[in-house]
C-alpha cells in the first residue's frame, strides 16, 4: 500500500454556532493568528518528522447555503475562520450536493455512490404531510443506509485508521435500540457521539435529547459540545501511531434557528427583538467560531500541515432565513439554490493557496478523493463519484461529461416539483414528473436560471434527456407514482383523506 505524508481534513456544513461563555473577540483573534501561523510560519519540526498516513477530518455543515459565508460575498455574515480556510486552499465555484436535502447527500458523501443507486432519495423519513393536496406520490425510498454498502470509515478502518463520528447522521431508522444495525458504530466507526436517526435537535441547548449524545451541562450549546468532543478526540490522537478519520457533521445551521445571547445581541438592531435573518446570522457566526476552535486545536496539536481540509454543505439554505441570490430557490429544489454549495479544499504542499476551480464536483467525489489522497488503491468503477485530486493538484480535469441529480419527492415544504437533473458543461436540464415541461439553462450566462432555453435548443434538450434517462436506468432509479399506489405504511404520519 502506498502511503503519503499528508493528513486529510474535511469540513462540511453543519455549523458551529454561538460563542461559548468566556470566548471573547480577543481570544478569537488570537485563535486566528495561531491558525494562520501554523501554515504560513516557520517549519514545524514535529510535523516534518511525522510519517503517519494522512488523517481525515470531515466536517459537514447542515443547511448552509451557497451565499451564507462572508468569503462567498455576503457581508451580512461574520465568518473569519472559514474565510481564512478558503484563502488557504482551493475554492470550488461549481460544487454540488448530491441532492437538495440532507439524507441523500449524506449517504452519497459517506459511500461515494449516488442517492438514486442507494435508494435513499429524500430526507428521512418521507412523510404523508408532504403530499397533502398532491396527485402524485413519491418514489420508493429507504429510511436508512443499507449496511451492504461500504462507507469511507469501513475502507479506512481496514487500512488501520481510528474512526469516529460526531453529530448528525440521519441515515438510520428510528427504533428502540440506539446501537442499531444502521447506526454509525455499525457502519465502520469506532466511536459515535450524537449520530442517530434524527434530522435535527429539539433544541440546541442542553439537555439535547439526542440519542448517543454525551452528557452536557444544562444550557450548553450543541455546536460547542461537539467541538469539545472533536478537540478531545484530536488530542487523544496526537501521540498515536495510527491515522484517524473524524467525521464531524454538525447539526447546525438546521432549524430550530438558535444562538447564544451574546451572538444574538451582536446581530440584533438596538434593543429590538432579533429578526429571523439576524438569528440565522448569529447562528452562522457561532458555526464559524466552532470551526475555528477545531482548526486551532489541529494547529496547536501540530497536525495542520499534514491535513487536507474540506469545507462544504449538505444542501442549499433554508428559505426565509437567508437568500441564495443570485441563485434561484433554496433547500428542497433542483434549482441552483437547492444544490449548489460552498466548497473549499486546503491541502498544504498540494493545493495552491488562494486558487480557484470552476470544475463541477459533487458529494460522491469525496470518497474516491480520500482514498486517492491516502494512497489506497480502488476500482474507479466501484463509485459514482471521481477523485478530485487531479483538480487539486492542478494537473488535470475530471474526465466526465455530466453530473446528475434525482429527487422524486416533495420536500418538507411541498413547494418544489419532483424531478431529475443533469448538468453537462455549462448547460443544465431539469425534467419533471408532474406534467411540467423540462427546462434548460445556460449557467455560464444565466446562473440565476431566469431564461429557459428549451424551445430555442430542442436538440440540446433531446441529447441531455437521453443521457439523463440512461443514467437513471443504470442507477435502477425509482420514480414517483400516483398517490393511490403508495402503501399506507410507506410514509410516516397519517395518510391524507380525499373525498
Amino acid at each position: 500500500m502506498r502511503t503519503t505524508g499528508c493528513n486529510f481534513m474535511i469540513l462540511t456544513a453543519s455549523s458551529f454556532k454561538a460563542a461559548k461563555s468566556g470566548f471573547t473577540i480577543t481570544s478569537l483573534s488570537l485563535s486566528l493568528l495561531l491558525f494562520g501561523s501554523d501554515l504560513c510560519g516557520a517549519p514545524d519540526t514535529k510535523l516534518n518528522q511525522d510519517s503517519r498516513r494522512p488523517n481525515i477530518l470531515f466536517i459537514m455543515i447542515d443547511d448552509l447555503g451557497w451565499m451564507d459565508l462572508n468569503c462567498q460575498g455576503n457581508r451580512k455574515f461574520t465568518t473569519p475562520n472559514i474565510d481564512r480556510l478558503f484563502a488557504q486552499g482551493m475554492r470550488f465555484t461549481n460544487a454540488y450536493a448530491a441532492a437538495p436535502v440532507c439524507s441523500p447527500t449524506r449517504a452519497a458523501a459517506i459511500t461515494g455512490l449516488a442517492p438514486a443507486r442507494l435508494k435513499v432519495t429524500n430526507h428521512n423519513p418521507d412523510r404523508w404531510e408532504f403530499y397533502h393536496g398532491k396527485k402524485m406520490g413519491p418514489a420508493k425510498s429507504l429510511r436508512f443506509l443499507e449496511s451492504k454498502y461500504d462507507t469511507i470509515a469501513e475502507y479506512l478502518k481496514k487500512a488501520g485508521y481510528e474512526t469516529a463520528f460526531m453529530g448528525k447522521w440521519h441515515l438510520s431508522e428510528e427504533h428502540g435500540d440506539k446501537h442499531g444495525e444502521h447506526q454509525p458504530e455499525n457502519q465502520g466507526f469506532d466511536l459515535n457521539i450524537g449520530g442517530c436517526h434524527l434530522g435535527g435537535p429539539r433544541t440546541f441547548f442542553a439537555p439535547y435529547a439526542i440519542v448517543n449524545m454525551v452528557p452536557a451541562t444544562a444550557g450548553d450549546y450543541l455546536p460547542y459540545t461537539l467541538a469539545d468532543q472533536a478537540v478531545k478526540f484530536l488530542t487523544q490522537q496526537q501521540d498515536r501511531t495510527d491515522p484517524f478519520l473524524l467525521c464531524l457533521w454538525h447539526y447546525t445551521v438546521h432549524y430550530p434557528i438558535q444562538a447564544p445571547a451574546d451572538l444574538l445581541k451582536k446581530h440584533q438592531t438596538g434593543d429590538q427583538k432579533p429578526t429571523d435573518q439576524q438569528r440565522y446570522q448569529a447562528m452562522v457566526d457561532g458555526m464559524d467560531i466552532a470551526v475555528g476552535r477545531v482548526l486551532t486545536a489541529l494547529s496547536d496539536l501540530g497536525l495542520a500541515k499534514n491535513t487536507l481540509a474540506v469545507f462544504t454543505s449538505d444542501n442549499g439554505n433554508l428559505d426565509g432565513y437567508s437568500s441564495a441570490n443570485p441563485l434561484k430557490h433554496a433547500k428542497g429544489y433542483l434549482s441552483e439554490g437547492g444544490i449548489r454549495v460552498p466548497l473549499a479544499v486546503r491541502f498544504p504542499g498540494v493545493v495552491k493557496p488562494g486558487s480557484t476551480s470552476d470544475e463541477p464536483v459533487i458529494s460522491m467525489d469525496f470518497v474516491p478523493t480520500f482514498l486517492d489522497a491516502v494512497g489506497i488503491k480502488y476500482d474507479a468503477a466501484d463509485f459514482d463519484g471521481q477523485s478530485m485530486m487531479p483538480v487539486l493538484k492542478q494537473s488535470d480535469t475530471i474526465k466526465r461529461e455530466s453530473i446528475y441529480f434525482h429527487y422524486p419527492h416533495y420536500a418538507f415544504h411541498g413547494n418544489n416539483r419532483m424531478g431529475s437533473a443533469i448538468r453537462s458543461g455549462h448547460y443544465k436540464l431539469i425534467t419533471y414528473y408532474d406534467g411540467h415541461d423540462s427546462v434548460l439553462y445556460n449557467l455560464r450566462d444565466d446562473i440565476g436560471e431566469t431564461r429557459n432555453l428549451a424551445t430555442r435548443l430542442p436538440e440540446k434538450v433531446e441529447t441531455m434527456t437521453r443521457d439523463l434517462k440512461q443514467w437513471l436506468k443504470t442507477m435502477n432509479a425509482t420514480f414517483p407514482r400516483p398517490l393511490s399506489e403508495v402503501g399506507d405504511t410507506e410514509l410516516t404520519g397519517r395518510r391524507p383523506q380525499h373525498p
